[in-house]
């Protein structure tokens, strides 16, 4: 399993941006897909974005297409979502998870490796 340390959470304004990252540790990162989840009060964990061992493929959810951008660097061990039109809706808990399955699944139970979370909110 991968320790994954998410960062880059905070408050922003309606339409801002932001930008999450995720430091994985360990030597087979990049053989893992990586995705993000997020979590509102009250609500369950859903899907954001995926993208591929490789960075060759990603997926987003539908909320988030054309807002969200979902990066990795599998030299530096980092995935990242850079959000941008932030709305009051994307406001949540943001998580890092890792698939060593390589699959690119929008289901939380296929992730081995979960990060501690990092909060988002977008309030004027």
């Amino acid at each position: 399993q991968l320790q994954l340390v998410e960062s880059g959470g905070g408050l922003a304004q309606p339409g801002g941006s932001l930008r999450l990252s995720c430091a994985a540790s360990g030597r087979t990162f990049s053989s893992y897909a990586m995705a993000w989840f997020r979590q509102a009060p009250g609500k369950e964990r859903e899907f954001v974005a995926v993208i591929s061992w490789s960075g060759g493929s990603t997926y987003y959810t539908d909320s988030v297409k054309g807002r969200f951008t979902i990066s990795r660097d599998n030299a530096k061990n980092t995935v990242h979502l850079q959000m941008n039109s932030l709305k009051p809706e994307d406001t949540a808990v943001y998580y890092c998870a890792a698939n060593r399955r390589q699959t690119m699944s929008v289901s939380k139970y296929q992730y081995d490796s979960w990060g501690q979370g990092t909060q988002v909110t977008v309030s004027s």
